[in-house]
């Protein structure tokens, strides 16, 4: 019996169900999640995990994708170059990657949000895949130069690019709070403190105004002063931001539930996991019957 190569079939075959196992396990809890969370609208929801649906707005501007140059509110893209792996055999090898982190803007006729995207999982409608022969597509599409480009046609490149645009249909479920309108959390002892704290940074200038005795030095009385100055100025700037406009946020949730923005709906999306737990179920149950039948015939 090769007790070396079953340890390594069978750390194998366990490794692959244990991941395959996990990613049904996330995938099902995802479904869960989008199932059981119930659509909020903007203007009345609640500060939390909320589920919002409307479309996409321009919000901070639009942006040019990378490698296609088109107008779009977020982009990723990838560039993977066709390298040799042994003597008759080809693969893609993934060179560059990336994604925008502009903020996008969600309205629902009840009010706007803004995502920040970083940390989501973005199902997106528009998907392009397509091939060239020089790293970057605009840089090659310049060129117009067909004998060079024949030259370069040596390396071959994928290049996968994904988009928002504006009007889209957008579906998102995420971490929500509001700032200003009387939304931002107030702690006055906090905010003094913080204020106390800058004004001492500058010790001079803080004399200048409370040291009534001119002594150089601040006594209980004038101590005190300073305090209250403190606690009417934290008061004046939480007034000012109170008058503020309400603005809406939705950013990724720290308890680690889902961060999804998707152009298709939640049952789309939800079913799309359940697949994705049924195949991973199957890959698990599979890998463990591998792992018995190694056993099995190894004995």
């Amino acid at each position: 019996m090769d007790i070396v190569g079953l340890s390594v079939s069978l750390a194998a075959t366990s490794l692959v169900s244990l991941i395959t196992g996990w990613w049904s396990i996330n995938n099902l809890k995802k479904a869960r999640y989008l199932l059981d969370t119930p659509t909020s609208k903007i203007r009345s929801a609640a500060q939390g995990y909320v589920e919002l649906y409307g479309v996409l707005k321009e919000g901070e501007g639009l942006l040019r994708a990378p490698l296609s140059d088109e107008q779009c509110v977020w982009w990723s893209f990838a560039i993977d170059e066709q390298i040799q792996s042994g003597k008759d055999n080809k693969r893609w090898q993934q060179v560059e990657k990336g994604a925008s982190a502009a903020y996008v803007c969600l309205s629902d006729g009840t009010g706007d949000c803004l995502i920040d995207p970083a940390g989501a999982q973005v199902i997106p409608m528009t998907k392009q895949v397509w091939y060239g022969s020089a790293r970057h597509p605009l840089k090659e599409q310049m060129r117009k130069n067909f004998l060079q480009s024949m030259l370069r046609g040596v390396k071959r490149y994928r290049y996968t690019e994904q988009r928002l645009h504006v009007s889209e249909p957008l579906y998102a479920i995420g971490d929500f709070f509001t700032r200003g309108g009387g939304h931002d959390a107030f702690d006055v002892t906090a905010s003094q403190g913080a204020i106390v704290r800058e004004w001492k940074s500058d010790y001079q200038g803080l004399l200048r105004r409370f040291d009534r005795d001119r002594n150089g030095q601040l006594d209980e009385q004038e101590w005190q002063r300073v305090r209250d100055s403190a606690k009417a100025e934290a008061l004046r700037l939480h007034r000012l931001r109170s008058a503020e406009p309400a603005q809406h946020y939705l950013r990724k949730p720290q308890e680690g539930q889902p961060f999804i923005l998707s152009s298709y709906g939640e049952d789309d999306i939800a079913k799309r996991f359940y697949w994705q737990a049924i195949l991973g179920a199957v890959l698990c149950i599979t890998s463990a019957l591998g792992a018995a039948y190694i056993i099995n015939t190894q004995l």
